[in-house]
């Protein structure tokens, strides 16, 4: 029988450091080009190298695994990945572990493999991994919730009567979606800065940012037909980093409570790596308790929250460094993934 993915003892030939983000725990899966082509491929991050899937599936290394697809790492999205199903995500995971595995020789002892299958991170172009159709944003916590509803209605109506009841959300702009590092330009729109006047136009004033995480929904299921929540996390690949830019003045003008428009569809950022929900098994916990307890659909047994600790540093050029602004962990989110 094999080892847990997850398993504290595994190491890899490859020189990893004990704080490195990327150890043989992790590999979070990108779409990278190598430096000697054009072409975008599927990849793993593992310490400070990529390795390229595409290539070990040319050279074999997946044939014994039933992927369903011939050439599903060769594509330059995630999306063929996230097809094949939690099944196969497993099998792939646990394949691609073996092979970095220190006790492993196939790719250890293979100088002419490893030259071709390892690159170094600093020398590859990361993309962004998806091709996203659409996407929902949740209100997931209440203290942000909170917070914003009272910007926009004041403390006292801050939470609508429907946010304990149902995880509340609106489809964002997928057209806007943009890798980590780009550019985000400041938009401009109408805003009324004073009450008493008429609006004007003009660029933002109010530029704001949010600290969120993402996750991508692999199979999915055949249009009107419901996913149990108990089948729910069979569906999510993985996890992103995003950051959710919001022109608040826009925003507040648009539409009281939420301008789902010009003030928050200019731009969403996710990190070029997705980190798979196998390799966050280890910090499963409980969420907070609900109070009222949802509607039978959305319960089911087991934790379902993530001890992920975050922080937001923020640092412009006239700094000499970062400020730290936020700190925060998953675990505190009301609603669960498998809610939402």
């Amino acid at each position: 029988m094999s080892r847990p993915t997850t398993d504290p003892s595994l190491t890899s030939f490859l020189e990893v450091g004990p704080a490195h983000p990327f150890p043989i725990q992790n590999l979070p899966y990108g779409v990278f080009t190598p430096p000697d082509t054009t072409v975008p491929r599927v990849g793993v991050a593992i310490g400070d190298h990529v390795l390229d899937l595409a290539l070990l599936n040319e050279e074999g290394h997946f044939d014994a695994l039933s992927l369903h697809s011939a050439r599903p790492f060769a594509q330059p999205t995630l999306n063929e990945v996230m097809g094949l199903g939690a099944e196969a995500w497993a099998a792939v995971r646990e394949r691609v572990q073996t092979l970095l595995r220190a006790d492993t020789e196939a790719l250890r002892d293979d100088p002419s493999l490893r030259e071709r299958a390892l690159h170094a991170r600093s020398d590859v172009t990361l993309h962004l991994p998806v091709d996203v159709g659409d996407y929902t944003d949740f209100y997931s916590s209440k203290q942000h919730a909170t917070n914003v509803g009272t910007m926009f209605r004041g403390a006292e109506n801050a939470l609508k009567d429907n946010w304990v009841h149902l995880p509340v959300g609106y489809h964002g702009r997928a057209s806007s979606i943009l890798p980590s590092g780009h550019g985000v330009r400041r938009p401009c729109g109408q805003t009324r800065p004073h009450d008493d006047e008429p609006p004007v136009f003009g660029p933002t004033q109010l530029l704001d940012f949010e600290l969120e995480t993402g996750f991508l929904v692999g199979a999915g299921n055949e249009l009107g037909t419901p996913i149990p929540i108990e089948e729910a996390e069979e569906h999510i690949f993985g996890m992103v980093l995003v950051n959710d830019w919001s022109a608040r003045d826009i925003q507040g003008w648009e539409y009281d409570p939420l301008g789902p428009f010009l003030g928050k569809s200019f731009a969403t950022t996710l990190s070029p790596w997705v980190v798979p929900m196998a390799a966050l098994e280890p910090f499963r916990t409980a969420g907070p308790a609900q109070e009222p307890a949802p509607l039978d659909y959305l319960q089911a047994e087991g934790d379902a929250a993530y001890d992920i600790a975050l922080e937001v540093d923020l640092q412009t050029p006239a700094m000499s460094d970062p400020h730290t602004i936020c700190r925060s962990n998953t675990r505190h989110l009301y609603w669960s993934m498998r809610q939402q």
